[in-house]
């Protein structure tokens, strides 16, 4: 039988994840989510008390080094899971971080045994300026993840959207709807895409990350 530290060892040494913005880092494809991205946002840029991880990278030694240097610095964080193509390691990345988990409730039944594993249904608000909203299509519990934080065009301001799966990458900066293989329901899709941008306060947001693998496009 294999220890608990056997089970939460990272079996490669991958790459860690790379500055895109300050506070805003991008992990290597991971072949865990058909090599979708993940992302992190600081706890600093955001006012919060924890970072948030948005979707799980790759199980790999750099990325646990890094968020366990995170954890470290600021407290245990959140990981919250776009969609069910993005839960990738999730109980090992627990077990070995100690993050709380956020998942809408229609994928949380695809996560046994995971600790500090917490639902929401149509919208959250995981911290001031930081929603969620249910967004069904690409899969049936797919969310995505707003984050505003600061003054605006002032150093630190941060006007983000991050899309999971709805939106996969079409060209450089370009980012749209795609009905694919693995599309749960393409009219709830679209559905998804009017509500979110009523959603979304006016002139919001600055930039999009999406969830699906940017390939070429890093």
């Amino acid at each position: 039988m294999q220890t608990l530290s056997a089970q939460t060892d990272p079996a490669d040494g991958g790459r860690p994840p790379q500055g895109v913005a300050p506070g805003l880092w991008l992990f290597a494809p991971s072949r865990d989510s058909q090599g979708g991205s993940s992302w992190l946002l600081e706890a600093e840029a955001l006012g919060s008390r924890g970072d948030v991880l948005v979707d799980c990278p790759g199980y790999s030694e750099a990325n646990v080094t890094f968020l366990k240097q995170r954890t470290a610095a600021v407290g245990p964080g959140t990981l919250v899971l776009t969609s069910r193509l993005a839960h990738g390691q999730c109980r090992r990345f627990q077990e070995a971080l100690g993050w709380q988990v956020l998942v809408q409730e229609q994928e949380a039944y695809l996560l046994p045994g995971v600790k500090q594993l917490h639902r929401f249904a149509e919208e959250h608000e995981l911290a001031p300026g930081v929603r969620l909203l249910w967004t069904p299509g690409p899969t049936p519990g797919s969310c995505v993840l707003h984050a505003q934080a600061g003054a605006v065009d002032q150093p630190g301001w941060i006007d983000g959207l991050f899309c999971g799966r709805l939106l996969l990458p079409v060209g450089p900066a370009q980012l749209a709807p795609l009905r694919t293989p693995r599309t749960f329901h393409w009219p709830r899709q679209l559905a998804s895409l009017q509500r979110l941008r009523a959603w979304l306060p006016s002139q919001s947001p600055q930039w999009i990350a999406t969830g699906g693998g940017l390939g070429a496009l890093r």
